[in-house]
C-alpha cells in the first residue's frame, strides 16, 4: 500500500478552498492516511487537469516541415510537458484526414503504436478528429473505435475551407508543407476528394452509431450554424467545441451539451481568428469547458486570469480544467478532490502560479525545485 500526506495547503473540494491535509492512498483519495508528506503550508492543492483537447504535441512530433521525429521521443517530450503544467490527464487531438503527413493515416498509426508502447504517467487518451472526406481510412477508423483505442470523437469537415483556399498559392503551400507534397499534387488531390461528398454522410452516420454502441462520448467542431450544431447533435455529439459564433455556443449550451473552448483565447485575452471570446462566453455561464487547444501552459493560467477579471472566482474558474471536462468525457473518476476519487492534483504557489507539484493516481509526477524540497 502506498500512501501520502499533503499537509497544510489550500484545497479545494466541494468548491471551496479548505486549510487542512490531503490523504493519498495508492491511486485514490482517502479520509486518512500517513506515509509520507508533502508540506504543502501556503500552496493551492487543486484537482488535476483535464484536457479534453490538445494539439501541441504535433509540434514535437513535426517541429518543422517535413521534419518529423519518433513518435515515442515526441510522446515523451510531451508528457514531460504535460505534468509540468499540472495535466493529469491529456486526450491528444489527433485529426486524421485525407491529407498524407503528419495528418495521415500513417502518422495515425504510428501514434497509436507509440502510445501502446509503454507505461505513460500521464493518462494520456485519444481524442479522434474526423475529417468528413477522408472515406478510404473508413473501415480502419472503425476498427479503432471498436478495439478501444479512440477515446473521444469530434467530426470535422474542412473540405470547403480548404478548396477555397486553392487559389491562394501562399495558402496552398502551407497545406501542402504540412502534407510533404507539392502544392500542385495538393491542389489535385484535395479536389479529387472533394468530389466524393455524396459519401460522406453515411460515413458520418457508421461512426456516430458506433460510438454511441460503445459509450464514446463524440463532438462537433467549428459549427458555424445552429443548423450544422442541430445536424451533429441529432448523430448523439453533446459537445460542442469552439462554435464560431455566440449564438451556436448559446444554443448547444441551453440543450445542456458542453461548451468547448481554448484556455489560449482566454490567457491571450481574445481568439486570434477573432471569434467569441472564451472569457466572456465563461463569465456568462455558456462556454463550460476550457482546454489547451494548441499550447499546454494556458490551461494552468487560464483559471486565475479569470479570477483576476472578478467574475468567475478561483474554485469556480477551477472547475471549467478539471470537473467540468472530466464530465463531459464520461470520466466520472476524476475531476475533483473527494474520497474514492482518482488522486489526480496539482499543487501551485499562489504567488506565482507557478506549479510547484503535480501527482498522478496518488504518486508524484512532478517536481519543482520548491516542490522537491518540500517531500518528505
Amino acid at each position: 500500500m502506498t500512501t501520502m500526506t499533503l499537509s497544510g495547503g489550500q484545497v479545494l473540494r466541494d468548491g471551496a478552498f479548505h486549510t487542512g491535509d490531503l490523504f493519498l492512498r495508492d491511486d485514490v483519495f482517502a479520509e486518512n492516511g500517513a506515509g509520507r508528506r508533502f508540506d504543502a503550508t501556503g500552496l493551492l492543492v487543486l484537482p488535476g487537469i483535464v484536457d479534453i483537447h490538445g494539439d501541441a504535441f504535433e509540434r514535437q512530433m513535426q517541429p518543422r516541415p517535413n521534419v518529423a521525429f519518433d513518435p515515442v521521443f515526441a510522446l515523451a517530450e510531451t508528457e514531460r510537458q504535460l505534468l509540468g503544467c499540472g495535466i493529469t490527464t491529456a486526450f491528444h487531438s489527433v485529426t486524421l484526414s485525407w491529407e498524407p503527413g503528419l495528418r495521415g493515416i500513417a502518422a495515425w498509426r504510428a501514434l497509436l503504436a507509440a502510445l501502446a508502447s509503454r507505461g505513460w504517467t500521464c493518462d494520456m487518451r485519444i481524442h479522434l478528429r474526423w475529417e468528413a472526406f477522408n472515406l478510404d481510412a473508413l473501415d480502419e477508423v472503425l476498427d479503432d473505435i471498436e478495439a478501444g483505442r479512440v477515446h473521444l470523437v469530434a467530426f470535422n469537415d474542412h473540405m470547403a475551407a480548404i478548396v477555397k483556399k486553392l487559389s491562394s498559392p501562399f495558402e496552398t503551400s502551407k497545406y501542402a508543407g504540412r502534407a510533404g507534397m507539392t502544392a500542385e499534387a495538393f491542389a489535385a488531390l484535395a479536389r479529387q476528394v472533394a468530389a466524393r461528398a455524396p459519401e460522406v454522410p453515411a460515413a458520418l452516420d457508421r461512426i456516430a452509431a458506433l460510438c454511441q454502441a460503445r459509450s464514446i462520448p463524440m463532438a462537433s467542431h467549428d459549427d458555424e450554424t445552429i443548423a450544422m450544431r442541430e445536424a451533429f447533435a441529432a448523430r448523439g455529439a453533446r459537445i460542442c467545441e469552439f462554435p464560431v459564433t455566440d449564438d451556436v455556443g448559446r444554443f448547444a449550451r441551453s440543450r445542456g451539451d458542453a461548451i468547448v473552448m481554448g484556455s489560449p483565447n482566454v490567457v491571450r485575452g481574445g481568439s486570434h481568428l477573432g471569434w467569441t471570446s472564451a472569457a466572456d462566453s465563461a463569465e456568462r455561464g455558456v462556454c463550460s469547458v476550457l482546454t489547451s487547444d494548441y499550447y499546454y501552459p494556458c490551461l494552468l493560467a487560464a483559471p486565475f486570469v479569470l479570477d483576476a477579471r472578478g467574475i468567475l472566482d478561483l474554485a469556480g474558474a477551477w472547475a471549467l480544467v478539471s470537473a467540468n471536462p472530466a464530465a463531459a468525457a464520461g470520466l466520472s473518476d476524476r475531476g475533483s478532490i473527494a474520497a474514492g476519487k482518482r488522486a489526480d492534483l496539482v499543487v501551485v504557489d499562489p504567488t506565482t502560479r507557478d506549479p510547484v507539484a503535480t501527482f498522478v493516481a496518488g504518486r508524484p509526477a512532478f517536481l519543482s525545485a520548491a516542490g522537491a524540497a518540500r517531500l518528505g
